[in-house]
């Protein structure tokens, strides 16, 4: 039922049996909820190396609270950041939400946004 599976193979042996052993009524709901998941660690995890360049840009466009953290944290540091990794993937035109469709498709993908 999970439509996409996390890449590393304990994951999928944990959500699968995880989604075996909910009543039937709830195996859509989780089911979904790790495809979507599984697909949004496979984008964040993109062999995509973030430079210099890409975090001073990124810096720029955070409210000054959470810039002057994140530049006490460093580049190094910030290159695990969600928003972080996300900023570096939508600048080389990777979309998160088409990437999370491709891998669901559009009929999983429309059933958890209605969630």
């Amino acid at each position: 039922m999970i439509t996409v599976k996390h890449p590393l193979e304990k994951y999928n042996t944990a959500q699968e049996n995880f989604i075996s052993n909910l009543a039937e009524q709830d195996k859509e709901y989780h089911s979904l909820l790790f495809s979507y998941g599984n697909a949004s660690y496979l984008y964040h995890h993109l062999p995509i190396e973030p430079t210099l360049e890409d975090y001073t840009e990124w810096l720029e466009g955070l409210q000054e609270n959470i810039r002057k953290d994140m530049q006490s944290k460093g580049y190094e540091a910030c290159k695990s950041i969600l928003s972080f990794t996300r900023y570096v993937r939508e600048k080389r035109d990777i979309g998160m939400e088409d990437f999370v469709i491709e891998k669901m498709g559009i009929e999983q993908y429309r059933k958890f946004k209605d969630l």
